[in-house]
């Protein structure tokens, strides 16, 4: 069993930058797919940005390519969303999630941390 923590949420003014943190226990992710999903007021949860086990491969939604970042520190069992040039249709809790099978099927999920960007 693994267990997700996200921190680092707040409220931003628009083109200001947040780095969120989602710290793991019980397990190891050194080995795990990680992904980070958002979910605004009224619309279903998004995908957002993936990382491989190897950190070797990342993906973006289109709409954060070039401003968000992922990274992994294994050392911390960490995973990272770095934000920069934040916009106010980035506002939503963001999650993160683990993909032990690495199949991008995500079993374990964090309870989110709010962002808020203001315009």
């Amino acid at each position: 069993q693994v267990q997700l923590v996200e921190s680092g949420g707040g409220l931003v003014q628009a083109g200001g930058s947040l780095r969120l943190s989602c710290a793991a226990s019980g397990r190891s992710i050194s080995s795990y797919g990680m992904g980070w999903f958002r979910q605004a007021p009224g619309k279903e949860r998004e995908f957002v940005a993936y990382i491989s086990w190897s950190g070797a491969i990342t993906t973006y939604t289109d709409s954060v390519k070039g401003r968000f970042t992922i990274s992994s520190d294994n050392a911390k069992n960490t995973v990272y969303l770095q934000m920069i040039s934040l916009k106010p249709e980035d506002t939503a809790v963001y999650y993160c999630a683990a993909d032990p099978r690495k199949v991008r099927k995500f079993d374990y999920w964090g309870q989110g941390t709010q962002v808020t960007v203001s315009s």
